[in-house]
């Protein structure tokens, strides 16, 4: 599915590569054209498929984008969620919109990518003795059901 070009995934693979070297906590993001339930249950489908609630510390955050049907969700395993602010997840997706809105999909995924990782790494830092990247920062590419 090319939705992104070779630049654009190098450029959201770095930004997720960058907020990383700062926490403990892993960054995703998954991307496809249509989303044909709803977003956060579809998120949380992909979120499981990706392994992401195998993280360690269960400090695992998705970004999962539909871009025909112009859907969006950022969601975020049990350990991050205990620690952020009530309406965390939905001042990121307000930032990340502003950039969706004007069309510029990337800069809004990296903006949430970001967010998230500041975040991650106030309450999970990096730890140079232990910390190993547990998921890839690869973009995934899903084809639906």
């Amino acid at each position: 599915m090319a939705v992104f070009n070779d630049e654009e995934q190098q450029r959201i693979r770095e930004a997720i590569a960058d907020a990383e070297k700062h926490t403990s906590g892993e960054l995703r993001v998954c991307i496809e054209k249509t989303c044909s339930e709803d977003v956060l249950d579809r998120s949380a489908k992909y979120f499981y498929q990706l392994d992401m609630h195998k993280t360690k510390l269960r400090n695992g955050v998705l970004i999962y984008v539909a871009v025909v049907d112009r859907k969006f969700a950022i969601i975020g395993d049990a350990g991050i969620n205990q620690v952020v602010t009530e309406d965390f997840w939905d001042s990121t997706k307000e930032d990340m919109l502003n950039h969706f809105k004007t069309g510029d999909i990337v800069e809004g995924i990296v903006t949430g990518i970001k967010i998230a990782g500041d975040q991650l790494g106030k309450y999970f830092p990096h730890d140079l003795d232990s910390d190993t990247d547990e998921l890839s920062n690869d973009v995934a590419f899903m084809d639906g059901d």
